[in-house]
């Protein structure tokens, strides 16, 4: 695609504001002062100072920076041509923005979030997927009822992969099976028998004999899975999220609902997730699954990238791609391409120009809640436990994630994932159950509630 042309009918830039400014936000708020299309001079974080920080991080000089507590503050400072520093995004919503990115990763603030900007014809840049994955699909119907757009981010990998499965099949490609490779990879050294992944490395010498033995890319896995599982965890609630995100836009499901996650090397994928009538795992075709690449520290990472598995039906065709470099399985029979970028928010403009310039969502035209991604325990937890969610990846200690048949909010169903996430249980869970609804007190003013239920409304009978 000549991306020039394609956003050459925008005349003037796409001015936005950004609400939380962590890694992600930060990274766009560069990243936006070098893009002639894109303006990012609204920011707003916990506080105005806050918000402050990150523009001097993305390299805004101090003089450039207001931080402002008022509306009338932020009105003055848009027009004294400064960037907006708030502490509430109610403070700048009247300013002339014509697209929000929420990026705080609340679930509860960055519903409300998008609800505003809405309301007031703004159109929305959902970064937080843990909101999205709650609320997602009613937020992007309310947007198109208002007239605005709903959108998933490039730089991030649920809109990279709708878009590269999207653009597969528009070109006829029959697929398979379609995902991500996970965060961190699986850094092995034959040598010593180190494995290395996100700064922790452990003694794992049996890994040798899976390494490129004479397995199947099947028994391989699952043999690396078993020896690596002892040290580190094979499952990650982001990762889950972000496939729930891509099946609800593309109409696919999960093989299983906590995943394969095998980890691979990078030449076994196309064989790995064709059919099992071929020797891979999934049971059918439209599968989500990620996998850990494992590899040595010479060679390239998959970058936290995304991959789709397609059937080969051209022998001659496919034969001359694999010659080309192309990974096909050894039958011959799937083939997988994949994109081995995640570039965060440096890539955010794409998106911003397709809904702000070109009234384009990346979900595509028919968004609508197919899985859940709902909370299992893994541990009994008592009556009384705070499902208390932090660190990097949003977790809850105790609690993993599965990806289910989307349903209806109901006492005695399973309840999505970020929806009990802060809340307390008033009853005890043994492990290996889902949370219910009926299990989490939930406060009624709860936004995230509401919009949940509005959205169950909104797609009676979606699953």
């Amino acid at each position: 695609m000549n991306f020039h042309s394609h956003y050459g009918g925008i005349r003037e830039p796409i001015e936005t504001c950004l609400v939380g400014s962590g890694g992600f936000g930060r990274s766009y708020l560069a990243q936006a002062r070098k893009i002639p299309l894109v303006n990012a001079r609204i920011a707003v974080d916990v506080t105005a100072e806050a918000a402050g920080r990150a523009f001097a991080a993305a390299g805004y000089d101090k003089r450039e920076i207001a931080l402002c507590e008022t509306p009338a503050d932020a009105r003055a400072a848009w027009e004294a041509g400064s960037c907006v520093a708030a502490g509430r995004l109610e403070t700048v919503i009247a300013l002339p923005f014509q697209l929000l990115a929420e990026a705080t990763g609340s679930p509860e603030a960055a519903t409300r979030h998008a609800l505003l900007a809405i309301e007031a014809e703004r159109h929305v840049a959902l970064v937080s997927k843990e909101a999205d994955s709650v609320v997602g699909p009613g937020l992007a119907r309310l947007a198109r009822e208002a007239g605005v757009v709903v959108t998933p981010v490039d730089g991030d990998q649920p809109s990279l992969l709708i878009g590269l499965a999207s653009w597969a099949e528009v070109l006829g490609l029959e697929i398979v099976a379609a995902g991500k490779s996970s965060e961190y990879d699986f850094v092995f050294d034959p040598g010593t028998g180190a494995v290395t992944c996100n700064g922790v490395t452990r003694s794992l010498p049996a890994l040798r004999e899976h390494w490129l033995g004479g397995e199947s890319p099947v028994e391989a896995a699952a043999a690396r899975a078993r020896i690596l599982g002892e040290a580190f965890p094979l499952r990650a609630v982001p990762d889950l999220c972000e496939m729930t995100l891509v099946a609800n836009a593309l109409d696919f499901h999960a093989e299983q609902p906590g995943f394969h996650a095998p980890p691979a090397r990078i030449p076994e994928l196309a064989e790995l997730f064709s059919l099992q009538s071929q020797g891979g795992l999934m049971s059918g075709p439209r599968r989500i699954d990620v996998f850990h690449h494992l590899r040595l520290a010479e060679e390239a990472s998959f970058a936290g990238g995304v991959f789709i598995v397609v059937t080969c039906d051209n022998a001659e065709t496919w034969d001359m791609l694999a010659g080309k470099g192309h990974v096909v399985s050894r039958s011959g029979k799937t083939a997988m391409l994949y994109l081995p970028r995640h570039l965060l928010g440096v890539e955010v403009a794409t998106s911003v120009l397709d809904a702000a310039g070109l009234g384009r969502s990346g979900y595509g035209e028919d968004y609508r809640p197919r899985q859940d991604l709902v909370a299992v325990a893994r541990a009994d937890l008592a009556a009384g436990t705070v499902l208390t969610m932090g660190g990097h990846h949003h977790s809850i200690a105790d609690v993993g994630a599965e990806v289910r048949p989307a349903a209806a909010l109901a006492d005695d169903k399973p309840a999505p994932f970020y929806l009990v996430a802060d809340r307390r249980l008033v009853r005890p869970v043994r492990a290996g159950e889902a949370i219910r609804l009926g299990d989490v007190e939930i406060d009624e003013a709860s936004g995230l509630l509401a919009m949940r239920r509005r959205q169950d409304a909104l797609f009676p009978g979606a699953a």
